[in-house]
Formats: structure tokens, sequence, C-alpha cells
């Protein structure tokens, strides 16, 4: 997976996440690569770093300050509270890490790692407007070799949550 720019991270530090109960451990830097997009400017990797402290857990009413957020089956939301970086979009997706695995779905594709497989899968979808029906057909859950994405999949309390960027413009050279 190291062509996609975006190999599976380790599980992410929890603390100061926005997360209540939420364990506090310390931050390592994710191993993905990132353009350089100026010196006041976060880059793409130094956020992924660090994901777990743009991310709020909160009622739908109060994240509408989010840069985007993903909407829970029990009425929470994740939302991303991040700066922009020029030249990238950005997407989440979370879920309940206990929530079951519609049968129809494990069927399909088993239930071994589902959630942090479909999370990562959602946001891809996103971010390349594809439907996710349409994703499957092509990618499974897979995350297909690509040189414009970086991507990290974090649990965080009771949830997983994928935070993925994509390069709004092809990369250079």
């Amino acid at each position: 997976m190291a062509p996609t720019g975006g190999p599976r991270q380790p599980e992410a530090p929890t603390g100061g996440c926005g997360f209540p109960g939420a364990p506090s451990h310390g931050a390592a830097a994710p191993s993905v690569g990132a353009r350089a997009v100026g010196s006041r400017v976060p880059s793409v990797a130094s956020l992924l770093a660090v994901a777990h402290r743009h991310l709020r857990l909160a009622l739908p009413v109060e994240s509408a300050g989010a840069v985007t957020r993903s909407y829970l089956d029990d009425g929470r939301c994740v939302g991303w509270y991040a700066p922009p970086v020029p030249g990238w979009r950005v997407a989440i997706d979370a879920e309940r890490v206990g929530a079951p695995v519609p049968t129809a779905l494990a069927r399909r594709f088993g239930t071994a790692d589902f959630w942090a497989r479909w999370t990562r899968a959602e946001c891809l979808a996103k971010l390349t407007d594809v439907p996710i029906a349409a994703w499957w057909q092509r990618h499974g859950l897979a995350v297909p070799p690509r040189v414009d994405w970086l991507w990290r999949t974090l649990t965080i309390a009771d949830l997983v949550v994928t935070v993925a960027f994509v390069a709004t413009a092809p990369p250079r050279g």
C-alpha cells in the first residue's frame, strides 16, 4: 500500500480530541508524505499526525463550525476542525466500534476490521465523488493505489474515524 500515499496508520492517540472519557497518549507522526504548501499553513501530513486534536464529538446542532462532519446512527456528530490546506480536500467518516455489521455487508466483505475498512472507503468515495455502491463494484472496501491522497484511520473512544485528503490538482513531476 505504500504507493497510495496513505499506508495504514497505527492506532491514534486519543487525548485532547473532544471525546469525553478518551485516554491521553503521546502523538506519533504518521509515516506518510505530503507536499509542502507554505510555512504558515499546516501540511496534510502534520494534520494527520495530530488528527485526534482536530476531531470533536457533539450533537449535530453544535457542529455547524466543522469543516466537514460525519453523522452517527445514535444521533451524535463527529466534526473536523482544522485549518484548510490549500490544494487539498478533506473528508471524514465515523462509525461506532460496537455497531453490528449489516448481514449483507458482512457476507460481501467479511467482518474483520470492517468499520476501519468501511470508513476509509466512505472517505475516498466522497473525495472522488463516486457513490459508495459504485466504489464497492470497483474496489470493494480496499484502498486502490493513488499518489494524490493521504488518510489515517483512528480508534477514539467508542468510534472508528477515518480522515482523508485528496489533492485538488494533479501532483507535479
